[in-house]
């Protein structure tokens, strides 16, 4: 395993963390005599997997459901000092039910202490207000750090960048969790802020959000050979020092052993991802023509400014990549999260855009002519029954 400071935190982290949303048991809390010994033996087997790989960094949250308590059953058995647990918990406007909360947290894991605490989902103005405004929830944390309990502070988020950068600027935080990898590097600005402040970055989800690179599409395939779409994507995100960490969603002991490919790579990442880089942007080229491919995103309004509340830019961003690397099922799966994400991914789907005079938002694109027509066509493509986010389900 290799390992980076992890910003201000100096803690030395893995560059792959053991992220804890796919082994439980379910994601509402449930009695734990009612959590199945099996699944209970596959946990506990992907944590010591995770341990004898040197991927010491558990990282899980309240909203995990059964997560917390599960883990809290093997944790305690390991040397304390080998572990690096980091929980989450979700902002409240109410601080004492923020309290409550991380109070229970500290309790299912039965450690006297977690490395990290994540304020889980800054995602937009309200939840940022709720985190720092005197008497928040962040002055909930720093008593609870005060008095041991936790020793590191940051904020997982799925939020636009110019909210992550906010955050990031009020120097409160000692590491951040946000999406950055090869399909999606919007966030770029953000890491780099993060890393002006000195804060530890760890991506979320590099596989699944990232593009279900797990289970990839041929053509994917073949663009990202000679290696897989999943160590191309390790490979591309641990190529920048800014990133400390990725978070491997392991729900099996044998989840690890592709990204593990990744370490012997990592110094010859700029002989080996130069030219995989070239194909998959000559191949977006190709199938979306040079002017979209180069084009498409300039000038595109936000969701909040947009008629109907449609999120373009992402539905616009789903269907390039549909096309693009016939990514169809990772974007209608995406897609169908639009209308029902809240603040964790917002907007509306594109099935009103007959009725709707988008001439005043799209006055700053080159493409708002067409953009019209080609969300209508992506909705087409994309649109089917709506679904939940995990932990709504």
């Amino acid at each position: 395993m290799l390992y980076r400071r992890f910003g201000r935190t100096e803690l030395q982290m893995p560059v792959f963390s053991c992220g804890g949303m796919r082994y439980q048991y379910k994601w509402k809390d449930v009695p734990p005599e009612e959590i199945p010994q099996k699944n209970q033996e596959n946990l506990e087997a992907t944590i010591k997997k995770s341990l004898e790989v040197g991927i010491n960094h558990i990282e899980t949250a309240r909203g995990y459901g059964t997560s917390e308590v599960q883990l809290g059953k093997i944790l305690p058995t390991f040397p304390r000092d080998k572990l690096i647990v980091q929980t989450k918990v979700g902002p409240k406007a109410d601080a004492k039910e923020f309290e409550k909360t991380l109070e229970q947290s500290l309790k299912n894991l039965g450690l006297d202490y977690i490395d990290l605490l994540g304020i889980h989902g800054i995602n937009n103005d309200e939840t940022l207000e709720n985190t720092i405004r005197p008497g928040g929830c962040l002055d909930i944390a720093r008593k609870f750090q005060a008095q041991g309990k936790i020793r590191f502070i940051g904020f997982s988020t799925h939020g636009p960048t110019d909210i992550i950068v906010k955050a990031i600027n009020t120097n409160q935080f000692d590491y951040v969790n946000l999406h950055w990898y090869y399909i999606n590097q919007n966030n770029w600005s953000a890491i780099e802020a993060a890393t002006r402040h000195d804060m530890g970055v760890f991506i979320i989800s590099p596989s699944d959000k990232g593009g279900k690179l797990y289970d990839p599409p041929e053509k994917l395939v073949k663009l990202c050979a000679p290696l897989s779409p999943m160590v191309f994507n390790d490979l591309f995100c641990l190529s920048h020092p800014q990133v400390h960490t990725l978070s491997l969603g392991a729900a099996k002991p044998t989840d690890f052993d592709e990204h593990l490919k990744t370490l012997d790579l990592l110094d010859l990442a700029s002989e080996i991802l130069p030219p995989i880089l070239v194909r998959l942007e000559q191949e977006a080229i190709a199938t979306l023509g040079e002017d979209w491919a180069k084009t498409w995103h300039i000038g595109l309004p936000k969701h909040e400014q947009t008629p109907g509340n449609v999120n373009i830019p992402i539905v616009l961003w789903l269907r390039n990549l549909a096309i693009a690397y016939d990514m169809k099922e990772y974007a209608k799966m995406r897609y169908s999260l639009l209308g029902n994400g809240g603040h964790w991914f917002p907007g509306n789907k594109a099935d009103q855009i007959d009725r709707l005079d988008l001439r005043s938002c799209l006055k700053n694109s080159p493409h708002a002519d067409k953009i019209p027509t080609i969300l209508a066509q992506t909705h087409m493509m994309l649109g089917g029954e709506e679904v939940k986010r995990l932990s709504q389900s």
